[in-house]
């Protein structure tokens, strides 16, 4: 049997107003909780009233868009996840209209087995044009693409996202439990490309961790953080961060915030992971040792490279940082190659 001790707490500031937490966020790598940062909103303010006073605010800003939403039975205990055989998913999806959604969830609040409705990332300017006038977070210089995600309780597998978020609990209180990028190995990924919400998950239930079939994870606990929201307070997760994600109340909305600290011209390191897969991951070991030693020179380690031996306008891909014109160059030269 596996003792789980408490988990570190995420560090959380009181009294900070959105410049201060722009400027917090700006060099740091841990993940860090506003107290009440986005107490003033009307959503917020709706919410504290009551869960059907929220989803009235919500109602007068949809437009008739349907939303994606999923349907898991009640056995599956909100847990977003495969099914079994891991050949398909333990919920049904679809497109509904958002208030027929409202009307569904509220509709539970006298069953003794409930379901869970669950609708994930949905831009809000799209699905809820003027909901984000003053229900979302002015970040100058960033256009950070904002989402709205609501259900009732739910239980969202450990992941990671390549942009930065800052992630506004609305309504509702969420648990979400935080792992450092090089825990990854502790986590247990599922398939890379077919897994709930697209980006791999943690093989782990939270719930009930198998510690005989993923012994590394109670490594991974001894890593972790948890942050525990009410109504109004904001989470800054650093990018790649993983994070597993509970809705804890009847009706829960979360307003999450991402954004690249790069120009999207230079890609998505996604896409040079998929090419590695394809290029590098099936070589004798001794080959991807070879290749190791390259990646460290030109991408992981270049900071402390000199360059000095080349001639500036030599440099070309090697320009730090990398410039649009050359970013075209390489991918342009990466279609050519790819069609050969």
């Amino acid at each position: 049997m596996h003792s789980i001790t408490p988990l570190t707490q995420v560090k959380t500031l009181e009294g900070c107003d959105l410049a201060d937490a722009l400027s917090l966020i700006a060099d740091a790598d841990q993940p860090l909780i506003f107290k009440g940062l986005c107490n003033d909103w009307p959503l917020v303010q709706a919410g504290l009233v009551s869960a059907s006073s929220a989803a009235d605010y919500l109602r007068q800003f949809y437009q008739g868009i349907p939303v994606s939403a999923c349907y898991l039975e009640p056995s599956q205990q909100g847990r977003v996840f495969y099914n079994p055989e891991q050949n398909g998913f333990n919920y049904q999806g679809g497109k509904i209209d958002f208030n027929q959604l409202l009307d569904r969830l509220f509709a539970l609040n006298n069953q003794a087995e409930v379901p869970t409705y669950y609708m994930g990332s949905t831009e809000i300017n799209h699905w809820f044009p003027g909901l984000a006038q003053h229900n979302s977070l002015p970040m100058p210089g960033i256009s950070p693409l904002t989402s709205v995600w609501l259900g009732n309780q739910s239980r969202i597998a450990a992941h990671y996202d390549f942009p930065q978020n800052l992630a506004c609990n609305a309504v509702g209180h969420r648990t979400f439990t935080l792992f450092p990028p090089e825990q990854i190995a502790n986590l247990y990924p599922g398939p890379m490309e077919f897994a709930p919400g697209g980006q791999d998950v943690s093989m782990v239930d939270f719930a009930a961790p198998d510690f005989a079939r993923f012994p590394k994870f109670a490594e991974a606990l001894k890593h972790a953080q948890l942050a525990e929201l009410e109504p109004g307070d904001v989470l800054f997760i650093p990018s790649m961060w993983w994070h597993h994600v509970e809705a804890l109340d009847a009706f829960n909305v979360l307003v999450s915030h991402w954004w690249r600290d790069t120009p999207a011209y230079l890609g998505r390191p996604n896409n040079a992971l998929s090419m590695a897969v394809l290029s590098l991951r099936s070589l004798p070991k001794a080959q991807r040792q070879a290749w190791k030693a390259i990646f460290d020179y030109y991408i992981f380690e270049h900071d402390e490279v000199s360059q000095d031996h080349i001639q500036p306008e030599a440099l070309k891909m090697l320009t730090k940082p990398l410039d649009e014109l050359n970013a075209r160059q390489i991918r342009a030269d990466l279609l050519n190659k790819l069609k050969r």
